[in-house]
This record gives C-alpha cells, structure tokens and sequence, in this order.
C-alpha cells in the first residue's frame, strides 16, 4: 500500500537531528533549484544549516535570474568541505546523474527520474510518473502544514512549468493539484520576468547556425551545431524547433567539453525519445530520458573510430545515421502505452 504523505514526511524527519549540517547537492535546473529551496524550508529551525550546492557550472540566463530574483545561495561543490556535513540530500537526482555525486552516501533522496542501480538511501522517495521532483515538495510542504512564501511558491511553480513544459510532457493529476496549490501563492509577475530571460545573447549566433543547417525530413528536424559553449543552447534549439508546425522531431547535438550532447524533443504522440537515445547512442555513453525529452552524452574519444569527430558534417550525417538505426529498432518492438512512464534507462536527465 503506498505510503501517506504525513507517513513519507515523518520518515523523512526522521533522519535528522537538531545538530545536523545538511548538504543538497544538484545540477542546477528549476526543478532542483525549487526542490531544494523546499527541502531547506521544512528543515528550517530543525538542523544546524542547510547549504544547497551546484555541481554544474549554472550558465542558462532564465536559471540565473531564477537564482538571483528569489534569493537563494548556492555555493559551488567545489568549496564544500564534506567533512563539516553530516547528512546529505538528493533532489531531482541520483548518484549516477553526476560523476561529482558518485562517491557521496545520501541519507535521503527525492526525485522523479526512473530509479537506476545507485538510488540507495536510508531514505528514497522516488515517483517517475511525476512531472516533476517540485510536485513532490509540494506535496511534503502540505503534510508539513507550511505555506510557502511568495518566492518559494513562485520557484516551485516555475519548475512545475518547465519541467512539465507547460504540461506538454507526462503528467499525472498531482501535477496539476500541486500547480494550482502554488499558482495562488506565486508572483506571476516574478515567474514571467524568469521565463522572459531565457536566451543569452551569445546564443543568438547558434540559433542562426541551427536555422541555416537544419535538415528537415519525415518530420524530423536535426542539425549538429559544433562545438557550443553550453550544451543547453541545445536544449533551447531542440525547444524551439518544436514549435514550428510540420515538426514531430527536433534532434539537435552539439559538442562540449569533449562529449558529444545530443538532445531530443517530439510531440508525444506514440514516440519514445528515451528509447530513442538509448537505442541510438546508449553502447558508447549515458543515454536516456522520457518519452517526450530525452538527452545522450557520448565522449568524443569513445567513437573517434567510427567517425572524424572534427568533420561537423561527417558528424551530423553520422548523427543522422544513428538516429535512424535506432528508430528502426524502436520499431521492431510493441509501441509505448500512452500512459506509460518515463524510459528505463541508463540515467541521466533530460533538460
């Protein structure tokens, strides 16, 4: 029988004591970012301190202006001494979503990714039917009998949003219960100033690269950028290029710091972009995702041998060629529920 939400709260108290140093270490999106705000609200008066820290370099404009208009402090994991805490958190991650997180031992883990070999805790806490991980701390907040602040509500809102994509992606109705609970807590006017800032204007160059080289087939939009200075100019491409009307697919890859980052987006209809970027890329690196966003990060060294990596257009056809074995292969096997979760796969998360 699942679990209540006061009885999921309680457990969760009950790994801290009023001594504790806590650690929430995340890879900086939204969802971790508002998860985290969350976490550090219910231990409020409980433990000794609460530090969320960064394990990514946070680059994307909308995150920065998230970070810097609710007044939240993220420390780089870089200067943590994790010697000086005693218990650590995940949120809206795993051990295996980040090398960084590898040799940590978390005492509790929230998340609504599908649950991989390293979801070990005292505590785990993970629903990947969920939206996103914020519903989750919705919900804990509401056991907790705490109202959230403006800047809180208006966090938690936001990752609702963009992990949700504007509940484009899977949903569940607690999606939608939890989005209406904050919606009359939030600044609108805050959340939209934080949506509003979403490109950086040195991305600007990549998007006229992506127009200009786009190759558009079956519905398929795919182009291979280069070398980007952030893989999240993928990510944003990829978003955009499913706006445009005669697209079901947007594939866009981009090299970064030696990987190959591929990102992948459909309209949800009968598709599986997890299954799609483990079949097509999983044999040389992380690969996985959801059934409407999924991401593949593949070393450069590990298929050197396949392709001239410095050759963009031997790169995108090679990209292209891949992309096409693995929907072949999608093919052989019975189509996805519509209700299904989120792929099984290897992990890694699919903003």
């Amino acid at each position: 029988m699942p679990l209540s939400a006061k009885e999921r709260l309680r457990r969760f108290y009950s790994r801290f004591n009023g001594d504790d140093h806590v650690l929430i270490p995340i890879v900086a999106d939204p969802d971790a970012i508002a998860s985290a705000m969350a976490v550090k609200r219910l231990l409020w008066r409980k433990v000794a301190s609460v530090t969320i820290s960064n394990l990514n370099a946070i680059q994307r404009t909308d995150n920065l202006v998230l970070i810097r208009l609710v007044g939240v402090t993220l420390v780089p994991f870089a200067q943590i001494d994790l010697d000086r805490h005693e218990r650590i958190v995940l949120v809206d991650g795993q051990l295996d979503h980040h090398e960084l997180l590898l040799g940590l031992k978390p005492d509790v883990i929230i998340d609504h990714h599908p649950p991989g070999a390293s979801a070990q805790a005292p505590f785990v806490d993970i629903r990947p039917k969920y939206g996103a991980t914020a519903t989750i701390m919705i919900e804990y907040l509401r056991a907790a009998k705490i109202k959230p602040s403006a800047k809180l509500a208006t966090s938690l809102y936001y990752a609702i949003k963009t992990d949700t994509s504007n509940f484009e992606r899977h949903t569940v109705a607690e999606d939608l219960q939890a989005f209406q609970f904050v919606f009359h807590l939030s600044n609108i006017a805050l959340a939209r100033r934080i949506e509003c800032a979403e490109i950086r204007l040195d991305f600007l160059k990549f998007f006229r690269k992506a127009l200009e080289e786009m190759h558009l087939h079956k519905g398929r939009a795919c182009v291979c950028l280069g070398v980007v200075n952030h893989p999240d100019v993928c990510v944003q491409i990829a978003d955009f290029f499913m706006r445009i009307d005669s697209v079901n697919w947007s594939i866009v890859a981009g090299v970064h710091q030696g990987k190959l980052v591929t990102i992948f987006r459909n309209d949800g209809i009968r598709k599986d972009a997890g299954s799609l970027a483990k079949n097509s890329f999983g044999r040389w690196g992380l690969a996985g995702g959801h059934k409407s966003a999924a991401r593949a990060e593949v070393p450069l060294d590990a298929i050197a041998s396949l392709v001239n990596v410095t050759d963009w257009k031997a790169l995108s056809d090679w990209i292209r060629l891949r992309i096409e074995r693995g929907m072949r292969a999608g093919r052989q096997k019975p189509p996805p529920s519509e209700t299904a979760g989120p792929t099984q796969t290897k992990r890694l998360k699919s903003k």
